[in-house]
């Protein structure tokens, strides 16, 4: 990740003697060179970085085709569906987002085996088996099962998928040349309509035909007159009610994605514009967001699956 790399940068020239920097700067009346460190970081392009061993200590790949000297497009052309106009060409984004499936495949089928192979020489699993199986228990017993209520077991395997990938997504974005994934709106939005979706299907199994209920206001104990009132006042509010729960999941996760890496970012720019003893200051900032970010990694995670797990328990239970 660029945010990584530019502490270990800052951390060098920190160490540098104030002669060593006077030497180093450019001659008088050369230009300084703008360099937008933020934006190429928490959006999505057509190519990414790999490491390498020579500075600036990466390589910048192109995914799709090559343009002139430097530039890179999509590597398939538009397709128009209707007023829509789509791409389907891989990104960076794309890429990270088969890396962490791909990676969490591996490692939850090892953790399985593992898991497995010490329940049968000792009678319980033991190291890292043992911490996921801490992780799932806990997400399954103390959010999952209270928030989803009765026969709820059925939903496990889904909402677990959507903390460990959203995990996983989160955490690839604060390794060295890594891009977080859940930082692009089309991410969470993806990951908001499919629980969205398992939401509402969930209330038309557990509510037949009442759960037309849950989108039109009628209730019956209210006089006729008045019922057709609050009909009409009432199932506006409840269908907007139903759109802004995948519009509140998708935001939220975004939004705090982005905003830690947007706020690192902008201290890291502070180390190199104070190019002195000051840069101290944005450094330690910098190392105190980076840890801040591991913890967010983890809580937007659980918070996309306990309020997943709330709309799924509050629409099956709508009926009592």
């Amino acid at each position: 990740m660029r945010a990584i790399r530019s502490l270990f940068l800052a951390a060098t020239l920190l160490a540098l003697p104030a002669a060593a920097q006077e030497h180093a700067a450019p001659a008088e009346g050369a230009a300084a060179e703008n360099v937008d460190i933020i934006t190429p970081h928490i959006t999505d392009g057509f190519h990414m970085e790999l490491p390498y061993w020579a500075p600036p200590f990466y390589k910048e790949i192109c995914l799709g085709r090559h343009v002139g000297e430097h530039g890179c497009e999509a590597l398939w052309p538009d397709v128009h569906v209707g007023p829509l106009t789509l791409n389907f060409s891989p990104t960076k984004h794309v890429v990270f987002l088969f890396i962490g499936a791909t990676l969490l495949s591996l490692i939850m089928i090892m953790t399985a085996r593992a898991h497995a192979r010490h329940t049968h020489a000792i009678g319980r699993p033991k190291g890292f088996a043992a911490g996921i199986e801490a992780m799932v228990l806990y997400i399954r017993n103390e959010v999952i099962l209270p928030n989803v209520g009765h026969h709820g077991n059925g939903f496990v395997p889904y909402l677990l998928t959507c903390f460990f990938f959203i995990l996983t997504a989160n955490l690839l974005g604060l390794i060295p040349y890594g891009s977080t994934t859940t930082g692009n709106i089309s991410v969470t939005a993806t990951l908001a309509i499919i629980t969205f979706v398992v939401i509402e299907v969930a209330g038309m199994r557990a509510l037949g035909s009442g759960y037309l209920s849950t989108i039109f206001y009628w209730n019956k104990d209210l006089a006729l007159p008045i019922r057709i009132l609050m009909f009409i006042v009432m199932s506006p509010v409840e269908l907007v009610g139903k759109i802004t729960k995948p519009i509140a999941l998708a935001i939220r996760l975004f939004a705090n994605m982005t905003a830690g890496h947007i706020v690192l970012l902008a201290f890291i720019g502070l180390i190199f514009t104070f190019k002195s003893f000051v840069s101290a200051a944005p450094f330690f900032m910098a190392v105190a967001i980076s840890m801040l970010e591991l913890f967010v990694a983890f809580l937007q995670a659980f918070i996309f699956t306990l309020l997943s797990a709330v709309f799924i328990g509050q629409i099956r239970e709508s009926h009592h």
